[in-house]
Order: structure tokens, then C-alpha cells, then sequence
């Protein structure tokens, strides 16, 4: 499987692969403490350096490629997203720590980015592409099943958040013999965007 940091690009997003220079373009929209609520880390407030200080380490490592997510519409960044738990013997790959200001959230972001990131996953060998989120987060769960992506259950007291709780932890996949479906209802959904 081949995946390395690169740009990517539709109509709607462009998704930096992640750097320095985007910590204080990110700052103000991961203050909205909705966004950290069921994570496992938090990155709001005095917890945000930490946090970007984390996903430039895993992108440093390869163990993730972090993105700063540009939205076109508005000509402001929007958010973050990444791809994680990177699996190449495997052709294995998770997407996640995707969160978005409150703006960009409910419209054409979440599917555009997806878009990209299931194509640059897809092209680059790709046998399965994975999401996961909290039980509790309903919003996730929703918009995982909208996207196409198969619900394939639960790991009870999965992951500890940063409040010290145990979250029992939701996985979502899609294969590559599922994604030609997923990719006609993503192009159907931005299309009318």
C-alpha cells in the first residue's frame, strides 16, 4: 500500500497535509469544546498545543498523515482530518480525528473530504479503510452510515478518554468492492452541493 503526505484537491476542499504553519490557522476553530466531548485526547484551550504537537509527531513517525482542511466556500480552513493506524503489510488504514468548526459542519465538508481521503486510500492499494468513533456519538455514527461505510460493531471499554472514562468504541469499514457505491452516493451528494 502506498500512502504518503500529498495535497488533495476537489471542488469543495483541499486537504494540506499538515505542518507548522497551520497550528494557528487551527487554533481558533478547535475551541468550540462540542468538538472534544467524546475524544479521547482533548485539543481545546491550553490542551490544543499538546494535541497538534501529537498529530505532527505521528505524521514526523508515519505512523499518520494529519491534514489541515481547507474549505473553498469560505476560504478559510475548516478543520482536521487524517488517516491513521497505518497498516501497509496489511493494506490497512484508519480515517479519523476529523472534526470541523461548527460551520462547516452538517454541509459539504465532511463528504468532500471523505471523497478525497477514500480515493487517495483506494488508489494507493488500499483492502480496507476503517472509521471508528464513541458510542455516545450519535452525530459520527449517522454520518458514517450516510457515507456508505458497513457497521461491523462494538469493542466494549475500548479506549479511556481524556476525562478518564472507558468509551466502549463503534467500527465502521468499507472495501474496496464496496467503495465504486460509496463513491456514486459521495458524487451524487456533492454534486448537489
Amino acid at each position: 500500500m502506498l500512502l504518503e503526505p500529498e495535497l488533495l484537491e476537489n471542488a469543495h476542499v483541499r486537504l494540506e497535509p499538515l505542518k507548522e504553519a497551520h497550528r494557528e490557522a487551527l487554533r481558533p476553530l478547535a475551541q468550540e469544546e462540542e468538538i472534544w466531548a467524546l475524544t479521547s485526547k482533548r485539543g481545546d484551550g491550553a490542551h490544543f498545543d499538546p494535541w497538534f504537537d501529537l498529530m505532527l509527531a505521528g505524521q514526523d513517525s508515519g505512523a499518520q498523515i494529519s491534514h489541515a482542511v481547507w474549505s473553498k466556500a469560505t476560504g478559510a480552513y475548516a478543520g482536521h482530518t487524517a488517516f491513521l493506524q497505518i497498516d501497509r503489510d496489511n493494506q490497512r488504514v484508519e480515517i479519523g480525528w476529523t472534526w470541523y468548526g461548527a460551520a462547516y459542519r452538517g454541509g459539504v465538508t465532511n463528504p468532500a473530504c471523505k471523497a478525497l481521503l477514500f480515493e487517495h486510500a483506494f488508489g494507493g492499494g488500499a483492502e480496507r479503510v476503517e472509521l471508528k468513533t464513541h458510542h455516545l456519538n450519535e452525530r459520527s455514527q449517522a454520518a458514517m452510515l450516510k457515507l456508505g461505510a458497513i457497521r461491523e460493531g462494538t469493542l466494549r471499554s475500548h479506549m479511556r478518554t481524556w476525562r478518564g472514562d472507558r468509551r466502549d468504541t463503534v467500527f465502521f469499514s468499507i472495501l474496496p468492492s464496496e467503495w465504486p457505491g460509496v463513491k456514486a452516493g459521495l458524487d451524487l451528494r456533492l454534486a448537489g452541493a
